[in-house]
């Protein structure tokens, strides 16, 4: 949770991108590599898949940062798009522990890239062409930022719904697990025996 207090801008963007990465790997506290596999809802998502694509983040960052000092062109490769539609499920031979372990990697980066950055600041911003944007456009690395913010949001609300299909756990619960909050008279952390009983 976000306390309240002063913050400069680059301080606030930060802190509120690191509230939604912690949320995104919370969802996947105390699963098994089986667990985090399942994708129970339509869309095919899984706790473990969401947080491999997540981890891209990282990759994309660096990409442009590299693009903005005229190290690599603009143009997307075979590459970039393996690494973007591979991002979204585990393979055979990844674990659980694995894909957290390259998460906190990455997203430790990109937390520190994101507080050493001039928000007013203006970059390229890749082309996009399925959204019909066949150029790089000029934005300011506060755009970036809150652009992140809304991936990571959008990715752990996502997390925290399969969770529950999974086991019920709610992301209260399992983020007093993760904090070692106890319990009170509203909520009670989130334990391995309590969702199998």
């Amino acid at each position: 949770m976000i306390e309240p207090s002063t913050r400069t801008e680059s301080e606030a963007l930060t802190a509120f991108l690191r509230e939604q990465v912690v949320a995104a790997r919370t969802a996947a506290h105390g699963l098994t590599d089986e667990e985090a596999r399942m994708t129970p809802t339509r869309s095919g998502l899984s706790v473990g898949g969401i947080l491999k694509h997540l981890a891209t983040a990282w990759v994309t960052w660096e990409r442009r940062e590299a693009q903005n000092r005229g190290e690599r062109g603009w143009e997307l490769t075979e590459e970039d798009f393996g690494v973007f539609y591979g991002s979204f499920a585990l393979t055979p031979d990844e674990t659980l522990a694995r894909v957290v372990e390259r998460y906190d990697a990455a997203t430790g980066a990109l937390l520190d890239a994101v507080a050493a950055v001039d928000p007013a600041a203006e970059v390229l911003e890749a082309p996009a062409p399925w959204f019909g944007r066949m150029e790089p456009s000029v934005v300011n690395r506060r755009s970036l930022v809150l652009h992140m913010i809304e991936e990571f949001a959008r990715h752990a609300g996502h997390a925290d719904i399969i969770r529950e299909q999974i086991d019920g756990a709610q992301a209260g619960q399992l983020a007093m697990a993760v904090e070692g909050i106890e319990g009170n008279d509203f909520i009670q952390p989130w334990r391995r025996e309590t969702a199998d009983a």
